[in-house]
C-alpha cells in the first residue's frame, strides 16, 4: 500500500455502502463511477456493497446495519447536499463535502458568489432568474459579457446542456436548451485557453492539491460524449506547465475548497486565458467521476496512489458535519 493508507484498519471501517445511480442526469456516469469504486475496495478487503437510492429507501441503509458510505452519485439527489442531510439524519459517516458544502458547490451561482467575495477569480457572469429569460432580457446578455460567451444550467455537471454562444442569434436557443435542465440559466464569460483541472484531498490546513492536469479536447469540445465515451480528449499530468503556475494554480484551488468549507475530496475546473496566463475558477466538483476516463484517479496516480488506495482513503475520511455524540443545544 502507498504511504497515505498504510495505517487504515479496514475491519474497521464496517460495511460500507457504496452509493450510485440515482435519478440525476448523470446516473449512467455514477453507474461507471460506483462500479469503479466497489470493485477498488473489496480488492483492499472492504465489505462493500453497491446501493442505489433510485431503487432502495436511504433508511434501508440504517436498518441493513451500514457503517459508512462512499457517495459515488453524480448531480442532483448526490452532490447537492441532499443525500448528504439524509445521512447525517441516519447517523451514517459519509464522503465528501457536507451539506452545506455540497449545497453551495452543486450551484455555479452560489459558488460565484462566495469566490468573489473572497476575492478568487472567476469568470464574470449573468444570472437569469426564469422571469428573467424573455427575448428581450437575453439578448442584452452579450452586451454585458461580450461574445463569445458561455451558456450553462449552474445545478448540472458533466457539461449537460452547455452551450458555446457566438452570435446574438443563438442566444435565444442556448438559454432554452439551458432551461430544460434548470429553470436557473448562467451566462458566464467566455475565457479563451488552456482548459485545467485541480484535485484536492483532506480537510482544512492539512487539504493538499493534486497534480494539475491539462486538458486538451478536439476543437475545444469537452463535452459530455468526449468525457466519457471517447478518447478523443488528451489529458497531460504532468501538466507540462511552468512551475510557478502550477503552484498558483494550486494555491487558488486550495483557497477555493476551503472557502466553501470542503472536505474529504473535490476537484476544481479551470480556464487559463492565454493572453495573460491567469486562472480563472469555473466550478467545484465535489463528488467527482472515478469512471476509466476520470481526472481525480489519474492525478492520484501522478502523485503516487494507485486507484484502489484513492478509494481507501477516501473512504477512511468518512465523516459527519455533526459527529454523533455531539452536545446538542
Amino acid at each position: 500500500m502507498s504511504r497515505f493508507d498504510s495505517n487504515i484498519d479496514v475491519k474497521a471501517l464496517g460495511k460500507v455502502a457504496v452509493l450510485m445511480g440515482g435519478d440525476s442526469a448523470e446516473r449512467e456516469v455514477s453507474l461507471m463511477s460506483g462500479s469503479g469504486v466497489l470493485q477498488a475496495l473489496r480488492a483492499r478487503g472492504v465489505d462493500a456493497h453497491a446501493f442505489d437510492p433510485a431503487q432502495n429507501e436511504l433508511a434501508q441503509l440504517k436498518r441493513d446495519g451500514y457503517a459508512r458510505c462512499f457517495i459515488a452519485l453524480h448531480g442532483r439527489h448526490g452532490e447537492d447536499g441532499t443525500v448528504q442531510g439524509a445521512l447525517e439524519l441516519l447517523g451514517i459517516p459519509y464522503t465528501g463535502p457536507g451539506v452545506m458544502a455540497s449545497a453551495i458547490a452543486m450551484d455555479k451561482v452560489m459558488t460565484k458568489r462566495v469566490w468573489s467575495a473572497e476575492g478568487l477569480p472567476t469568470p464574470r457572469y449573468v444570472w437569469l432568474a426564469p422571469d428573467r429569460q424573455q427575448r428581450e432580457v437575453v439578448r442584452t446578455v452579450p452586451d454585458e459579457l461580450g461574445l463569445p460567451l458561455i451558456v450553462k444550467p449552474p445545478r448540472e455537471g458533466s457539461s449537460i446542456g452547455v452551450t458555446k454562444v457566438c452570435g446574438y442569434s443563438d442566444m435565444q436557443d442556448a438559454v432554452q436548451l439551458s432551461a430544460r435542465y434548470d429553470p436557473d440559466v448562467l451566462c458566464e464569460e467566455f475565457i479563451d485557453g488552456e482548459e485545467v483541472t485541480c484535485a484536492v484531498l483532506g480537510q482544512g490546513a492539512d487539504a493538499r492539491a493534486l497534480p494539475v492536469i491539462r486538458i486538451c479536447a478536439p476543437d475545444g469540445a469537452y463535452d459530455y460524449q468526449n468525457k466519457y465515451f471517447t478518447d478523443d480528449v488528451k489529458y497531460q499530468c504532468p501538466s507540462g506547465l511552468p512551475e510557478s503556475e502550477e503552484r498558483e494554480i494550486q494555491r487558488i484551488v486550495l483557497d477555493a475548497y476551503r472557502s466553501l468549507g470542503c472536505r474529504g475530496w473535490s476537484r476544481a475546473d479551470l480556464m487559463v486565458r492565454a493572453s495573460d496566463r491567469k486562472p480563472f475558477l469555473l466550478e467545484m466538483n465535489t463528488s467527482p467521476g472515478m469512471t476509466g476516463h476520470s481526472l481525480v484517479p489519474m492525478a492520484a496516480r501522478a502523485a503516487g496512489i494507485s486507484y484502489e488506495d484513492l478509494c481507501l482513503r477516501i473512504l477512511a475520511n468518512a465523516a459527519l458535519d455533526t459527529p454523533q455524540g455531539a452536545p446538542q443545544q
